[in-house]
């Protein structure tokens, strides 16, 4: 990636190019998810648009859900052969999601009974919500 004729970005523009801080960038430099350019003699070191775009790429992947080590992973796949692995490693985070789904709808469910009991009794001298969390195993 460095080294190109595009790479004119210093790491502040880069940053801000990519939406992301300064320091976005270099953890994602120690985590191996994007490579350091070269410093030429005297110099600073310099970045292009296909840096940029790797950026968002992990941002996109992040956003979906997918941890640091997952998009890893994806980075190492993408050459073009490796489609099936790639969606593989989406259908995993697809199944994940729709069990945490299951438990965010129980979640939802006991919660919005617990507030309603905790309206309903105006009487009690402990509330129901907090004798309730109390009780679970």
């Amino acid at each position: 990636m460095a080294n190109q004729v595009h790479d004119i970005l210093t790491i502040g523009a880069f940053a801000e190019s990519a939406g992301v801080n300064v320091e976005t960038i270099r953890f994602y430099q120690r985590k191996g998810l994007l490579p350091q350019p070269d410093r030429p003699y005297g110099s600073i070191r310099r970045y292009g648009e296909t840096d940029v775009a790797r950026v968002r790429f992990v941002k996109s992947a992040q956003s979906l859900g997918f941890s640091l080590d997952e998009v890893s992973s994806l980075l190492a796949l993408d050459d073009g052969t490796h489609c099936d692995e790639a969606r593989q490693v989406a259908q995993e985070k697809l199944t994940n999601v729709r069990a945490k789904l299951v438990d965010l709808h129980r979640i939802e469910s006991v919660l919005a009974t617990l507030v309603e009991d905790c309206c309903a009794s105006h009487d009690t001298v402990s509330c129901p919500l907090i004798s309730a969390l109390q009780e679970q195993p």
